[in-house]
């Protein structure tokens, strides 16, 4: 029987959002005002009302400046009292004017302070906290949290197991969207409940040593496929976020439920479990109204999205659950090992495209049925890159986990030059024709034997100018082995005496924005049977080949990474292209000719390369 949970989060800030409206008026700066406040409370009240009439318990995150505040302190208690909501601590919310006399600073964001004010702040916080209500919180979170700053609270203050941890996919989409001035980046996370490690916030702990001591989940629910093209602002599980992205009927949220319902699906690909949260504040809720929406409208999306999930309740579809409750139910019987993938289909636009994500300890990634399967995105999670951020940091603002492949910041297969894009895809060539996998869409379907998740695309006709093949792609992840195994057959063919050439392949980098990284110092091998070939990279346009390919690997030492591709068959080459300034990418790939129908079968490996 499956399972879906559902986290409902409220924080009570006190000056949400309004300080830049109300500077724009031309009234100066004020974080007492009674009039925002107030407003604010109203607002706080408001929701949580509407949570309750729908028979939904909350997790009330408490912001610092909050609890500075009777009445809130007040609807805290009496709520967890009446209702069994959760009373936690968030860092966000810190600027209040006990803020600005303690810390002397205008920082908004916890994770961008220097490490040393990130533990003054924190012990403040939750001091307070303790003073408040005479217990330590057993959850807390803000958009980001950095593992150095995890790894404190939890080694201070045990007691806490869970906490909103990342935005799914909050980088440089989000940055260009918020009119450059959204200065926090953070791609390269999962996008659903996770136990991160030590090292990263965004990797998935390999084990009990690398266990940071927390169970993280994502401030909101995204589309994975929406927030993957465009601003994740606009698409996720949060009515107002909806609104802002237009995407709504009348005053109706269709688009709000299909996200619900997507996630819910998620059952079927994570051993019968689901996950759903919302994360709000009072400031979506402003009586002036947001972006176009009035604040009538702002309410019935709130009440519309509360009802849907009360409804699911109700109907025995849906639990749902305070985040320490989550946390303790996501630690029964997981294995770290255990990844999380769905197979996320198009409810934005109503196409038929389909992508598949995974995430495990090993790698993060992406496949693209649009593409014929192309890997569009990878993240080297085996890597446990350690890249704290905030001042004092080499990163700063750029709290990403770097990717290998990232097609839509470094061009994918189609590109406007010569040269190539990051992807991971296959090419079949005959008689001087070649094509791209890419070129070709499909569909794909899910199964699994044991711990084997297996993700099955329809064949695709290829047509030269002579023959026509149909190819089947395969892809297989057997859990623990941080590999993909992927399986290419040629399954139909107008000319069985055809000699048709496999060639798969992937084209990388690796960085965290659209950017070029200097690639200097990679180095590209090619191991055969008798023979071996290698280079440092020095963006000389080199290639070579290896018949009889027993490996070929990239060791890209800014990421600690080890990348090899492999095969079971003997007669396989396997080839290297270094690339120039112009196209700052390598390409490692493995190729072989069959004749009639057959396959090639290789397996993608992502390690830590030190």
């Amino acid at each position: 029987m499956s399972e879906f949970y559902v986290t409902i989060i409220h924080r009570p800030e006190m000056v949400p959002e309004y300080i830049q409206r109300e500077a724009q008026e031309g009234k100066q700066e004020d974080l007492a005002r009674s009039e925002v406040i107030r407003e604010s409370l109203d607002i706080f009240r408001t929701q949580q009302q509407v949570a309750h009439d729908n028979g939904l318990r909350t997790t009330i995150q408490m912001t610092y400046a909050s609890l500075f505040n009777a009445e809130v302190i007040a609807i805290a208690k009496e709520h967890h009292d009446r209702y069994g909501d959760e009373i936690g601590s968030t860092f966000l919310g810190l600027q209040c004017q006990q803020f600005r006399d303690k810390f002397k600073s205008k920082e908004l964001a916890i994770w961008l302070f220097s490490m040393e004010d990130k533990r003054r702040i924190v012990d403040e916080v939750l001091g307070k906290f303790y003073e408040v209500f005479g217990f330590y919180p057993t959850s807390t979170g803000s958009y980001y949290m950095d593992a150095e700053l995890v790894n404190y609270i939890k080694s201070k203050y045990p007691m806490i197991k869970a906490a909103v941890a990342t935005c799914w996919e909050e980088g440089p989409k989000a940055y260009r969207n918020a009119n450059n001035s959204w200065y926090t980046i953070f791609d390269g996370g999962p996008w659903n409940p996770w136990i991160p490690s030590k090292r990263n916030i965004h990797c998935p702990a390999s084990d009990e040593a690398d266990d940071i001591g927390i169970v993280a989940i994502p401030h909101l629910s995204r589309d994975l496929m929406a927030v993957f093209d465009g601003p994740g602002s606009y698409y996720g599980t949060h009515p107002q976020n909806i609104l802002r992205g237009m995407v709504y009927e009348g005053r109706e949220i269709p688009y709000f439920k299909n996200i619900v319902d997507q996630y819910r699906s998620m059952a079927t690909y994570n051993r019968g479990y689901s996950y759903n949260m919302m994360y709000v504040g009072p400031g979506w809720m402003s009586k002036q109204g947001r972006w176009e929406a009035d604040y009538a409208f702002l309410l019935k999306s709130y009440q519309d999205g509360m009802a849907h999930y009360g409804q699911l309740k109700k109907k025995g579809k849906a639990q749902d659950v305070t985040l320490s409750e989550f946390a303790d139910i996501y630690r029964q019987s997981r294995p770290y090992t255990r990844p999380e993938c769905t197979l996320w289909k198009d409810i934005l636009y109503g196409s038929r495209r389909q992508q598949f994500w995974y995430a495990d300890p090993w790698m993060r990634f992406c496949l693209d049925m649009n593409q014929g399967g192309a890997m569009i995105d990878l993240r080297p999670y085996a890597a446990r890159l350690v890249r704290p951020c905030g001042v004092g940091t080499r990163h700063l603002q750029d709290a990403s986990y770097p990717f290998l492949v990232q097609s839509l910041y470094r061009v994918g297969y189609f590109t406007h030059y010569a040269g190539e894009g990051a992807v991971k895809s296959c090419k079949f060539s005959y008689a001087g024709e070649e094509i791209d996998l890419c070129t070709c869409r499909t569909l794909a379907s899910y199964s699994e034997e044991g711990d084997t998740r297996i993700v099955t695309l329809d064949p695709v006709n290829i047509e030269f100018a002579r023959v026509t093949i149909s190819v089947q792609s395969v892809f297989r992840l057997t859990e623990g082995t941080g590999e993909i195994e992927i399986v290419r057959s040629i399954i139909g063919t107008t000319d069985p005496a055809a000699e048709i050439t496999i060639d798969e392949y992937i084209t990388a980098c690796y960085g965290t924005t659209e950017y070029p990284e200097d690639l200097t110092g990679i180095t590209l091998t090619l191991q055969g049977a008798a023979e071996r070939e290698s280079i440092e990279y020095a963006y000389q346009c080199r290639e070579a080949q290896v018949p009889d390919i027993i490996v070929a690997e990239a060791i890209v030492p800014q990421v600690e990474t080890r990348l090899t591709m492999r095969t079971d068959s003997d007669h396989a080459t396997g080839y290297f292209r270094e690339g120039f300034a112009f196209s700052p990418m390598y390409t490692i790939g493995l190729k072989q000719t069959i004749q009639g129908k057959g396959e090639l079968r290789t397996w993608l490996k992502v390690e830590k390369a030190s």
